[in-house]
């Protein structure tokens, strides 16, 4: 049987090819948390309607550029985490196996999933469209029909996603595998942060709507997680080198 220096030889190996990607995941954590800021940012300046097919499509035809650039930010970043997770697997896996695994399934796939959904928490790209429509419609039954189906888009806005159920539970399996005995690939408060964060985050999206001061006090732990984990990311991609 392979003692304990040959244990630690071969996961130092299994983690020497992977330098590259905890190096880029890491980095794409923190900037995923800063794209973010800087979208919530545009949003604190120009608010848009979160009510109203008609308002919400005069916002966007007045502030097209804050609007499209603002989606954007909510959108594109969210190819990030996908990074994350994966790389948060191949250096947990080595140590353990289905408990990593499951929670980039659990973690990544909603990330992903969103990317192909037209819709961030805070308005659409397709409603940029529907906003050039409205403006050019010459009837006053053509702007009811463009703002009908704005508002339909806005309720899917204003809809709890499973997806976001989904994402916090992989954080919290992740932290969780952090826990294996033993183990230093990361730092000990990264995984009760994740578990924390996790736990929370579940909390906070089944109650979205009933009790939002959970959601903001979730999103402030979902960055200092990401900036926590892209940091460790990092390092590790060093020690691996």
């Amino acid at each position: 049987m392979p003692g304990p220096a040959s244990a630690a030889t071969g996961h130092a190996g299994h983690r020497q090819g992977w330098k590259l990607l905890f190096l880029v995941a890491g980095a794409s954590s923190i900037l995923f948390v800063f794209l973010l800021i800087t979208a919530l940012v545009i949003d604190f300046m120009t608010p848009p309607p979160v009510y109203g097919g008609a308002a919400t499509l005069e916002f966007i035809a007045s502030n097209k550029a804050s609007y499209v650039a603002e989606q954007i930010l909510w959108i594109l970043p969210n190819v990030f985490p996908v990074l994350v997770f994966a790389a948060l697997y191949v250096a947990l896996s080595a140590y353990r196996k289905s408990l990593p695994l499951i929670a980039l399934v659990f973690g990544a796939l909603p990330w992903a999933l969103l990317l192909a959904v037209p819709v961030s928490s805070r308005g659409s790209l397709n409603l940029v469209y529907l906003s050039d429509r409205f403006v050019a419609a010459g009837t006053e039954e053509e702007r009811r029909a463009y703002a009908t189906a704005a508002e339909a888009i806005i309720a899917e806005n204003n809809t709890p996603a499973i997806v976001g159920v989904l994402s916090a539970l992989g954080i919290l399996l992740m932290g969780l595998a952090m826990l294996t005995p033993g183990k230093a690939s990361f730092p000990r408060y990264l995984a009760w942060l994740g578990i924390a964060t996790g736990a929370l985050g579940v909390a906070s999206e089944v109650l979205r709507h009933a009790v939002p001061g959970f959601y903001w006090g979730y999103g402030i732990l979902l960055w200092a997680w990401f900036i926590a984990t892209g940091v460790a990311l990092i390092r590790l991609s060093r020690v691996t080198a």
